[in-house]
């Protein structure tokens, strides 16, 4: 079970690698703690709220037949990024504490790969927080998303916040043409 403020580094795994707040729970690697243990870490005798959000993998996109996502990224750079946004979203929010952690690998359908969450005394900056960090995460974390489609077709997808704050999608196939 991963802990905050503990480092674990095994291949492409770490958990809170760069930041020894305890009021943080982040990972990048190919195990998620359960949604019990993040709720336990959230809980604050001082807080009246928890947000969380958790991203699931779905079974179609733009009419094919998703059958599994798979994730790569840049795990020192990833755990960097995290715990500057989580600096920021406590400053900006308020809240007591932040959890943000992704997934490395294959995700089948129906299969969690990133929670984000954060708790405080009341429900709207927590709410706030929380929709906060999974935008910033897919915007500025490196790690990267291939959607794996019925009969072997694949692609690499860039998240629609990730290109100068514009709201569109690139896809490139893996012959790399763009698409």
């Amino acid at each position: 079970m991963m802990a905050s403020g503990h480092h674990k580094n095994k291949g492409s795994e770490a958990t809170n690698a760069q930041n020894n707040d305890t009021s943080f729970l982040i990972s990048v690697s190919s195990n998620l703690p359960t949604l019990e243990f993040i709720n336990s870490f959230l809980t604050h005798p001082a807080c009246g709220a928890i947000s969380l959000f958790s991203g699931t993998t779905r079974n179609n996109f733009d009419g094919k037949i998703v059958t599994s996502l798979s994730y790569e990224g840049y795990v020192p750079m990833a755990i960097k990024e995290l715990n500057k946004l989580c600096d920021e979203a406590k400053i900006k929010f308020g809240v007591e504490k932040i959890v943000a952690v992704h997934l490395l690998g294959d995700c089948p359908v129906g299969n969690v790969s990133v929670i984000v969450g954060s708790c405080g005394a009341h429900r709207r900056e927590t709410i706030r927080c929380t929709e906060f960090m999974i935008d910033e995460l897919k915007a500025r974390v490196p790690i990267w998303k291939k959607e794996i489609y019925e009969g072997d077709e694949s692609v690499w997808k860039e998240n629609v916040e990730w290109h100068e704050g514009r709201r569109r999608r690139v896809m490139v196939k893996d012959n790399n043409t763009i698409s």
